[in-house]
């Protein structure tokens, strides 16, 4: 690939959020991604645009406007109800070879991870996925991506300078979600679904939906969290009868899992689900990088360990030192006098 000149770099204006829903809704993630985008667009005295694709979700777009953005492209079809990696990121690559953004980011969620490679490769752009904060360097445009590296034991950030437009995947719940602005108004831009970007792609014949057994770690108020201190699954037993009784849901460490006691969706961290909820409870867990990456924008951090010195009960805002076996059923009794 030719690095582009310093001219053609101008020619790119905006920062992109491409938007994530699920039946015809818009997840969380596209307002955290907002969020970050906001910043950014200040600073290059730009805007946020966000690109939303799906089928009727005009009225859902204008929504967008209260978190930050100043202009929302809407692609609307049937065909596009469903996800379709092929078709969307067609689509996503022609709107940027028409309209020249500056940065593109999107959730690194299971969908965004299918998409955004795809469109890297057909608009020659870097990319850097899973980061953790977003920078811009208002000289030169050039995103700023923090992201883990070396197995979560240093945070790297890396630049794409020679390339437009920069696209990055950003983890959800690392970034708060800006609170509505109802006030504020933008533009709706249409655009329409053309015969190339449906050739020669596969067809979906059916969407399974199995909400069965799954874990919503993301959307979790309270989350009650377990490591290799659990000792085993019946550790993890005693961890959803206090969830059961805050009314939160029970996650782990990577090493509980490894381990056999709970399933890999509760699993919590670089290589598990990022959580930002608002009381994380962590029981027996030491509170190595690799976890901490994955729920340390909790609003409030509560950990039980008979190791003071731990990294988790170093940043825990209350730290209890005992044996949590003799402390959480302690809690479950007294919960229901509160």
């Amino acid at each position: 690939m030719i690095a582009l000149t310093e001219n053609d770099k101008k020619e790119y204006k905006n920062i992109w959020v491409v938007a994530e829903q699920l039946q015809g809704e818009i997840q969380l993630v596209t307002h955290e991604l907002i969020g970050a985008a906001r910043p950014l667009a200040d600073a290059r005295k730009s805007q946020v645009f966000v690109v939303v694709t799906g089928s009727k979700m005009a009225e859902k777009a204008e929504t967008l406007f209260a978190y930050g953005a100043d202009k929302v492209i809407v692609v609307d079809d049937e065909r596009l109800l469903d996800f379709n990696d092929e078709m969307e990121a067609k689509i996503l690559g022609r709107l940027i070879v028409k309209y020249k953004p500056e940065v593109v980011i999107c959730g690194a969620t299971t969908r965004g991870r299918a998409l955004i490679p795809r469109v890297a490769v057909s608009t020659n752009c870097g990319l850097t996925a899973d980061c953790t904060e977003l920078g811009i360097d208002p000289e030169n445009g050039d995103l700023l991506q923090t992201r883990p590296a070396f197995g979560g034991n240093i945070m790297a950030t890396i630049r794409c300078s020679n390339h437009r437009p920069q696209m990055s995947t950003v983890r959800p719940r690392v970034m708060k979600a800006p609170e509505p602005d109802k006030s504020r108004k933008g533009e709706i831009i249409i655009e329409n679904v053309i015969s190339s970007d449906t050739d020669n792609i596969k067809k979906v014949l059916e969407v399974f939906h199995n909400l069965e057994n799954t874990v919503n770690l993301a959307d979790a108020q309270i989350i009650v969290s377990g490591g290799r201190g659990m000792k085993g699954p019946q550790g993890f037993a005693l961890l959803k009868q206090l969830a059961d009784k805050v009314g939160g849901a029970v996650g782990a460490s990577r090493a509980a899992v490894d381990a056999g006691w709970i399933a890999y969706a509760h699993q919590v961290g670089q290589t598990g689900q990022t959580v930002q909820t608002k009381v994380y409870i962590a029981c027996g867990i030491s509170g190595q990088i690799q976890h901490l990456v994955g729920m340390q924008s909790s609003d409030m951090i509560i950990a039980i360990d008979k190791n003071p010195d731990t990294p988790m009960m170093q940043i825990a805002d209350i730290a209890v030192v005992g044996d949590l076996f003799e402390i959480i059923p302690e809690l479950i009794k007294e919960i229901p006098k509160l």
